[in-house]
C-alpha cells in the first residue's frame, strides 16, 4: 500500500530534515554545501516557496519551508533529484544519495515559526561545530546581515519589532535563549475530547484489518468543530482554523504515522 500524500495547503510551513542514505556524509565540504544551497535557491525562484531557515550539516540538513501552490513533495523531489544527479556524476556512481523518505513536520506558523528558526540555528551549537551560532552554513548570517541576497525570507524579523535595529536586537536576545523545547509535537487545547473518537475508529479499523487514514482524522476533527474540509484548506490566519489544523497534525502523526 503506497504512502498517503502529505497534507498540503497554501501557506503550510514544514520543518524538513534530509539525511544521507544510510546516514552517509553527502554534504561534507564547502563545495557540496554551496551546491545544495544553489539548487534550493534555483527552485525557490522557480516554484515560489519561502525559506525561513536552513542549516546544512555534513550528513543531514534542516530546511524551514512555507509552500504556496506547489506541494512540498514536488519541491523536495526536484531539489533532491538535481543534487543526486550532480553528486553521482561527480563521483561516477549510481544509486540513492539521500534517504528516500525525508522527514517533514507540518508546523503552526503563528505559534512556532520563531522557535523553529531558533532550533535550526542552534543545531551547530549543540553539535559543537566551529562558529557555534555563527556557523557558516546556517541562515543565521542572513538574519544578522552578514549574508545578502534573497535566499532566506528574513521578513519574520518584523515579528520582533517594526524597526530593523530593534528587531535585530530582539532577535539576537531570542537566539541566546536555550531552546530546550524540541518543536516536533503540536499541542491542541481540545485534543482530549477527540482522542476517544479517533481511538474508536482505530479499533474499528483494526477489527477490519484496515489502517486508519488521514481522511478519517480530518472528517472527525471537522465534525467535532462543525466546519467543512474546504474551510481548513483555504488561506486564513484565524485562530480557530489554526487550532483545527493543529489537531489534524497531532492526530495524524499519532495515529497514522504521517509526518
Amino acid at each position: 500500500m503506497g504512502r498517503k500524500p502529505r497534507i498540503h495547503y497554501p501557506g503550510a510551513v514544514y520543518h524538513v530534515i534530509i539525511r544521507g542514505n544510510n546516514r552517509e556524509t553527502v554534504l561534507f565540504d564547502e563545495q557540496h554545501k554551496r551546491k545544495y544551497l544553489s539548487i534550493v535557491a534555483l527552485y525557490k525562484d522557480k516554484l515560489g516557496f519561502k525559506l525561513y531557515a536552513f542549516c546544512i550539516m555534513n550528513n543531514h540538513a534542516h530546511l524551514l519551508i512555507e509552500v504556496h501552490d506547489v506541494p512540498l513533495s514536488n519541491i523536495m523531489q526536484r531539489i533532491q533529484q538535481v543534487y543526486t544527479q550532480w553528486f553521482n556524476c561527480k563521483y561516477d556512481r549510481i544509486g540513492h544519495v539521500f534517504q528516500q523518505r525525508y522527514k517533514a513536520l507540518l508546523c503552526d506558523k503563528e505559534s512556532y515559526l520563531l522557535q523553529l528558526i531558533r532550533y535550526i540555528h542552534h543545531n551547530p551549537v549543540k553539535a559543537k561545530l566551529e562558529g557555534g551560532i555563527d556557523y557558516k552554513w546556517s541562515s543565521h548570517a542572513y538574519y544578522v546581515g552578514k549574508e545578502k541576497g534573497s535566499l532566506v525570507d528574513t521578513d519574520v524579523l518584523g515579528m520582533f519589532a517594526e524597526s530593523r535595529r530593534e528587531a535585530l536586537k530582539q532577535y539576537l536576545l531570542f537566539m541566546n535563549q536555550d531552546p530546550d523545547e524540541i518543536i516536533e509535537g503540536i499541542i491542541y487545547k481540545n485534543i482530549d475530547k477527540l482522542r476517544p473518537k479517533i481511538q474508536a475508529l482505530e479499533r474499528e479499523n483494526a477489527d477490519n484489518k484496515k489502517k486508519l487514514n488521514i481522511d478519517e482524522i480530518i472528517e472527525q476533527v471537522c465534525m467535532n468543530e462543525n466546519t467543512g474540509v474546504s474551510g481548513i484548506a483555504r488561506r486564513t490566519r484565524t485562530q480557530r482554523i489554526s487550532d483545527i489544523r493543529k489537531a489534524i497534525v497531532l492526530l495524524s502523526e499519532r495515529y497514522c504515522n504521517i509526518t
